[in-house]
């Protein structure tokens, strides 16, 4: 599978370190398998940085992809929700997970999950209002098992 990672600078060894913890997903090297979503990532990061050029470097996952824990979500339901928002709001979580796939809260969704912390609204409600809205996708590397079962391939400039 090839997996591309948007940034203001070239990764070509991801570096968990540099992680911030209150993404969808917590603390992870992210990557999608959408080269638009990349894209748009590298040009917002540069953009909020004022540093650096927008570039995708493009990852393939090799055979130790297959022995890493997997925790996946198919579409932004209760239980990613409910994930999303531990994440986001610093609660304590086990971490037991190499790899947490699934949607990714955009600039449109992430209002109806600020929305939802604050109490302006419930969950079925909130849940109402993802429904309709277009996802892109997300792999959070949680670990150096996961970061080490990818190999960089090359780096696009935009």
């Amino acid at each position: 599978m090839i997996l591309y990672h948007g940034s203001n600078i070239e990764v070509k060894k991801p570096d968990l370190s540099y992680s911030r913890t209150s993404l969808d997903f917590g603390a992870a090297f992210y990557t999608t398998t959408d080269i638009e979503q990349a894209k748009k990532w590298a040009k917002r990061i540069t953009k909020i940085r004022n540093n650096g050029t927008p570039l995708v470097s493009v990852f393939e996952t090799g055979k130790e992809w297959q022995n890493l824990s997997f925790l996946n979500f198919a579409s932004a339901d209760k239980n990613w929700l409910s994930l999303v928002v531990k994440y986001r709001t610093g609660q304590k979580i086990e971490e037991k997970f190499d790899v947490i796939s699934g949607p990714v809260a955009n600039d449109r969704t992430v209002n109806v999950i600020n929305q939802y912390i604050a109490g302006t609204f419930p969950e079925d409600i909130a849940l109402q209002l993802l429904l309709p809205m277009k996802f892109s996708n997300q792999y959070a590397l949680k670990t150096e098992k996961a970061v080490s079962a990818v190999t960089w391939k090359e780096t696009i400039a935009l």
